[in-house]
C-alpha cells in the first residue's frame, strides 16, 4: 500500500510540474500587444486557462493527500523502529552457557 501511494505521489508531482509549466503568466498578454507571438498556445489564447487551472487544483489536492498518507506511513514505521517495548519472542530460549568452566582432569604421565 505504501509503495502504491508513493508511486501515485511521484506521478502527481510530475503532472503538476508539466501543468504549471504549460500555463502562461499574467504578463503574457502585455507582451502579445507589442508584437510577441508567444500568446498563442495549443488551446488558444485563453481557452486553456480554465482547464489547466482546474487540473492543477485537482493534482495539488491529490498531492496534498498523498503527502499526508506518506507522513502517516512514516510515523508508523518510526514508531515500530524506536519502540521501547521488547519484541515478543515465540521461539524457545537458547540454553544458557555454563557459569563455571569445567576443571581439567589430570592425566597420568607415562615414563
Amino acid at each position: 500500500m505504501e509503495t502504491l501511494v508513493l508511486i501515485l505521489h511521484i506521478l502527481v508531482a510530475l503532472g503538476m510540474i508539466v501543468l504549471i509549466l504549460l500555463q502562461q503568466g499574467k504578463g503574457a498578454e502585455a507582451g502579445a500587444s507589442f508584437g510577441g507571438g508567444a500568446s498563442s498556445t495549443v488551446f488558444g489564447a485563453s481557452g486553456s486557462a480554465n482547464f489547466l487551472t482546474k487540473s492543477t487544483a485537482v493534482l495539488t489536492t491529490i498531492f496534498f493527500l498523498t503527502s499526508l498518507a506518506l507522513a502517516v506511513f512514516a510515523k508508523r514505521h518510526s514508531q515500530e523502529l524506536y519502540s521501547l517495548t521488547a519484541p515478543t519472542n515465540t521461539s524457545a530460549p537458547a540454553t544458557p552457557a555454563p557459569t563455571n568452566p569445567p576443571t581439567p582432569t589430570k592425566t597420568p604421565s607415562n615414563p
